[in-house]
């Protein structure tokens, strides 16, 4: 269970009680992996720690622990240096809840906030684990989605005539700690298949069951088959029949 205690203090650490929102900009690292960094440990000493020629962001008790946002294949040369020797825990922030604020570049001016009809899932999160692919199997390797509420502060600068589509993201403000989901060994990954699905299933079955379009929910198998607790049993014309492997 999220310590929610401990989340609030790393929050007001990083951006005070009574702060200022439009100075959140100028910290030296995004608000999300900052107080995740100070929730997963609040010991400075034991922040951003050289290792192997790499900066662990977390260095506790022999193990690494690295937040990443987005991105996950600039993790790549650093996993390949710290899972020999250590264990590590990607730490993976999930926007379950998130309110948009636009911002004026010339006034300064805040919008009101406004609900994001997006919500947050579990399998958002495998686009970013398919370009580590190749590390998933590594016992040292442990993975933590964790589901945060947020306001998501965008710069009105984009192409459209109301400056929103294609604006750029200014920063991102975890308002509550929601949920975290631990994938610690290879049968962690059952936990992402729905209870509903037949005994044989393609894609589409998986995509209409999880309810994700079948882009992702290919993206998803094509992990779940990686990691051995699915196998390809044959075709269903052109799309791959799978099913769950009964020693998982």
């Amino acid at each position: 269970m999220p310590d929610k205690e401990a989340f609030e203090k790393a929050k007001k650490k990083i951006i005070g009680i009574d702060r200022q929102r439009l100075g959140i900009g100028t910290l030296s690292e995004k608000t999300v992996h900052a107080i995740l960094k100070n929730y997963y440990e609040p010991d400075e000493d034991r922040q951003e720690i050289p290792i192997e020629n790499y900066v662990a962001d977390i260095y506790a008790d022999g193990e690494i622990i690295e937040i990443q946002t987005r991105q996950f294949n600039k993790m790549r040369n650093k996993l390949e240096a710290f899972l020999p020797l250590y264990p590590v825990t990607i730490v993976y922030p999930i926007p379950r809840e998130k309110w948009l604020i636009w911002i004026d570049e010339e006034s300064g001016e805040l919008s009101k906030k406004r609900k994001s009809p997006a919500r947050g899932n579990v399998y958002i999160a495998f686009p970013e684990l398919y370009k580590i692919k190749m590390f998933l199997k590594d016992p040292n390797l442990r993975i933590k989605l964790v589901f945060l509420d947020m306001e998501e502060y965008r710069l009105l600068n984009g192409w459209s005539k109301d400056k929103k589509k294609g604006s750029s993201r200014y920063d991102r403000i975890p308002t509550e700690l929601v949920e975290e989901v631990d994938i610690t060994c290879l049968q962690d990954y059952m936990q992402f298949i729905p209870y509903e699905l037949k005994e044989e299933f393609t894609s589409r079955d998986f995509a209409r069951a999880a309810h994700i379009n079948v882009q992702l929910a290919q993206t998803v198998l094509n992990i779940l088959y990686h990691v051995g607790v699915i196998t390809r049993t044959g075709k269903k014309g052109n799309q791959y029949l799978y099913e769950v492997l009964e020693n998982n």
